[in-house]
């Protein structure tokens, strides 16, 4: 974790090493003033002589003005360096984030690393800036301090170093017992952050169920629980202030006593009384700026162990050494593959190691034995219900996961072989959920291909039907889209996702159900105009709508993982009773999962003729 961490320092290493270098100047200063304090009180006070109160008056104001010098030098580049450490840990989170495969992202929660780009990585950037001072002033302090009331007395010098040992004892009892709890406070803060993240995303299905009491009952069974380990840690680490000051007055009434009887034999002078006292203050804050340091190294320990955790994630799926960096054509080959997802929620607390092998000891595969083979510029229709592993044959070809068994081709070679940035170019899919972007309509077009003209953006809405919805707005395609896409209903936001991916030009498209939330009569021109103007791109037709997929050139019935029928829309309404029941249970009455439009009975005529 340390070296992880370490590495992240890079362009403020010397920062980092002048900090202490500036604290150790200032703790000389510091430790050297209440001796030069006891030498005004016995050469200059006690002696009645002026000119030596004005000497050593004049030594240790300088001392002090240099002591705030480097001080100030210290808190400088203590800040800066520890500001700069948060920015490269953030950067490498979240840079590393972007190379992740999909089956990484499975393995943490959302909220996780929201909190370890935040709270974890602030804890890291509050402990540096403490240990590049606090825990270079805390030893020396007390390094001298201890070292300096030898040298005046040591006798008196065993008072405090009894009371030292008793403390240390207090603090190491403390301190082990504390680290347990705030290990704890930081997992509590993933499931509250979870869960507002979750209530926010679905803000409008709460309202609209008018369930923002049992959102609230949610929230506060999270806060309440971390609120319960906060105050525990925290009066724990409350019975250090009074425990410190305990010690210290009984330093001070012990030094006393027997200062009182040392000054009396004429063995120790006032001054040097004086500056004990001074320096048994010291020694005692010292422990218990210590003290702190062991929390917060406590607290950041469990931050930094999360951080370190993603910045070490090595991806399940990486480049090959030397990648192929073009594909051929868009046929796609499905070679016996078995697919499974693994690992999720193995880092969040959502899952164990147990669950995982003993879902592959039972064998759940998301796909099973998938054996397809697509010619370049066919169409496929992939359906079945929710869970046959639709969607989990979209994403193999892409190579948004890598196949547990067997192996996927596109243009003839296995996906692994290639560049992943060169295959996605070419094998574009549309996820199911339609995500946009901040920013204007043409930037979320040009998301995918920066490059692209107005001209080529507003042909691929046209192929898209959505130039006619953007066209419409006040703006056009100058229309600022706000966050999540608030302002587009879902229909618009499925249509300039599918146009975003019509821009890229691929050789094969996979439309994952990305036409659900659009009518009938809108999807069939979609379709048609795919038909027209796409002729040799292979497309995928992902749904669960048969009007959606019955004009491709070979229909995929799936169930349960595995493909149960293969062939034309014809050919499988007379020979499979799965897609049989599902046609006609969606074009009877208009039932199904969606209302058939005016056009959808005429289509189904034309099907069956």
């Amino acid at each position: 974790m340390f070296r992880t961490l370490l590495r992240q320092v890079k362009q403020y290493r010397r920062a980092m090493i002048l900090t202490p270098i500036w604290t150790s100047l200032e703790v000389v200063m510091g430790v050297l003033i209440p001796y030069v304090t006891a030498s005004i009180i016995d050469k200059g006070i006690s002696a009645g002589n002026l000119s030596e109160v004005y000497r050593y008056g004049f030594i240790m104001v300088c001392m002090a003005c240099l002591s705030l010098l480097f001080g100030i030098l210290a808190g400088r580049y203590a800040a800066y360096s520890s500001t700069g450490l948060a920015a490269n840990l953030r950067e490498a989170m979240y840079g590393n984030i972007q190379k992740f495969s999909f089956s990484d992202i499975d393995k943490y929660s959302t909220a996780g690393l929201v909190t370890r780009m935040t709270t974890d990585v602030s804890n890291i950037q509050n402990a540096t800036q403490m240990l590049l001072r606090t825990s270079f002033r805390a030893p020396m302090n007390l390094v001298f301090s201890v070292v300096m009331c030898l040298l005046v007395n040591v006798k008196l010098s065993l008072v405090f170093m009894t009371a030292m040992l008793i403390l240390g004892v207090f603090l190491t009892m403390l301190i082990s017992r504390a680290a347990k709890l705030f290990s704890e406070i930081f997992r509590k803060y993933d499931d509250l952050n979870g869960v507002v993240k979750e209530n926010i995303d679905a803000i409008k299905v709460v309202k609209a169920y008018a369930r923002e009491d049992h959102e609230m009952s949610k929230f506060d069974r999270a806060a309440l629980s971390l609120y319960t380990l906060n105050v525990k840690a925290e009066s724990l680490m409350a019975l250090n202030g009074p425990v410190m000051n305990l010690i210290v007055y009984a330093c001070m009434i012990a030094l006393s006593w027997f200062g009182a009887h040392f000054i009396v034999g004429g063995s120790l002078t006032t001054g040097q009384l004086t500056s004990l006292f001074t320096y048994v203050m010291t020694i005692m804050s010292s422990l218990m700026m210590l003290s702190m340091i062991f929390v917060q190294l406590t607290q950041s320990a469990a931050s930094g162990q999360r951080i370190a955790q993603v910045i070490n994630e090595v991806p399940d799926m990486e480049d090959p050494r030397e990648p192929l960096m073009e594909v051929r054509d868009g046929s796609v080959d499905f070679n016996h593959v078995w697919f499974t997802y693994k690992g999720a929620g193995l880092v969040d607390g959502q899952g164990s190691q147990d669950t995982v092998l003993a879902r592959e000891e039972k064998k759940e595969w998301a796909l099973e034995d998938i054996d397809l083979h697509v010619r370049a510029g066919e169409t496929i229709g992939v359906i079945g219900g929710t869970g046959s592993g639709k969607s989990s044959l979209g994403a193999l070809i892409p190579r948004l996961y890598d196949a547990s068994r067997g192996n996927v081709e596109v243009g003839g070679e296995d996906v692994r072989n290639y560049n992943m940035e060169a295959l996605r170019e070419e094998a574009v899919i549309v996820l199911q959920h339609s995500l946009v972007f901040s920013g204007t309509i043409l930037d979320n077009l040009r998301w995918g291909r920066p490059d692209a003209s107005e001209e080529e953006c507003i042909n691929a809405c046209r192929l898209a039907c959505a130039d006619e919805f953007i066209s419409a707005m006040p703006d056009g395609y100058n229309t600022v889209v706000e966050q999540g896409g608030a302002n587009l209903s879902g229909g618009q936001k499925q249509r300039l996702c599918i146009a975003r991916a019509l821009l890229k030009n691929p050789k094969v498209l996979i439309l994952d159900d990305s036409t659900s939330a659009v009518d009938t009569a809108t999807d069939s021109v979609i379709r048609r105009t795919f038909a027209g103007e796409m002729p040799g791109v292979t497309k995928f037709i992902i749904s669960q709508r048969v009007l959606s997929i019955m004009d491709a050139d070979r229909i995929v019935v799936m169930d349960a993982g595995r493909i149960i029928g293969c062939g034309t829309h014809e050919e499988l309404l007379e020979s499979n009773e799965v897609y049989r029941d599902i046609y006609q249970m969606q074009t009877s009455g208009g039932e199904g999962d969606f209302d058939s439009p005016v056009d959808a009975p005429n289509e189904a005529k034309e099907a069956q003729q």
